[in-house]
């Protein structure tokens, strides 16, 4: 499980599941490229991981368009060198009844959730594939799987990433790329708690065989495993953290 020696990309990462899976990786070697739109909190797990041991550094960035995924990606190079790990988990969740749905929410969503992790694997990973070596990992959800009421923009473009991760497996994984997803259940992050409040994620947890809520820092073990070489079989999986949600 190690990622000693590999240079790990993780948008999003100033909170929630972007930053235990920041902390994680570093925790098992990698430098670590902090990235997210709040400098306090970033610069907050970059100490964090670095009064652990561990290497970091923080990118502010404020995605939603090519080239600011591309801006990202320069910036990230140019300051490491190379990019052997992306994680793709920056998003925005847009809930309501369809009929109420702003254009500007619904273009805003799709813009983080799907437009900006295709423009950041295209500028990351015929690298990759150059070297004969890159891992991706995209963080999707649960309920891109199924119907849920109120979800249709969120879970659309989630399954949307889906799509593309099994695109990419398919085009990247012949020169030696993984992509892969995972797609948690609910999770206690300051995202879920703020939306739905402690209560209402409890009930959304009890429809699933674990009965419970997850922490971030299981949905970070799972993409800490996807990009591990104990996953090195694994191309353009969806692998469910959700509690066995999905399973029922």
């Amino acid at each position: 499980m190690s990622s000693s020696g590999k240079v790990a990309l993780v948008t999003g990462a100033t909170s929630g599941i972007g930053r235990a899976t920041a902390i994680l990786l570093a925790e098992r070697g990698a430098h670590v490229l902090v990235t997210g739109r709040d400098v306090e909190r970033g610069n907050a797990v970059v100490e964090r991981i670095r009064a652990a041991g561990g290497t970091a550094d923080f990118l502010h960035a404020e995605l939603g368009d090519a080239d600011s995924a591309r801006a990202l990606v320069e910036e990230a190079l140019g300051l490491a060198g190379r990019i052997d790990i992306l994680v793709n988990n920056a998003a925005i969740a847009v809930f309501g009844p369809t009929a109420a749905i702003a254009e500007s929410d619904f273009d805003a969503c799709y813009a983080v959730n799907v437009k900006v992790p295709f423009f950041l694997v295209g500028a990351v990973a015929p690298a990759m594939a150059e070297r004969g070596y890159g891992v991706i990992v995209n963080v999707s959800t649960m309920v891109a799987g199924f119907g849920s009421r109120g979800s249709a923009v969120y879970a659309s473009s989630k399954a949307a990433l889906e799509l593309l991760t099994k695109s990419w497996a398919a085009e990247f994984g012949p020169h030696g790329v993984r992509v892969n997803a995972v797609a948690p259940g609910p999770t206690v992050t300051e995202g879920t708690t703020a939306h739905y409040g402690s209560e209402r994620l409890e009930a959304l947890a009890a429809q699933a065989p674990a009965r419970r809520v997850a922490h971030p820092t299981e949905i970070a073990e799972t993409i800490a495993f996807l990009v591990s070489d104990g996953a090195s079989f694994i191309h353009g999986a969806i692998l469910p953290a959700d509690g066995g949600r999905t399973a029922v």
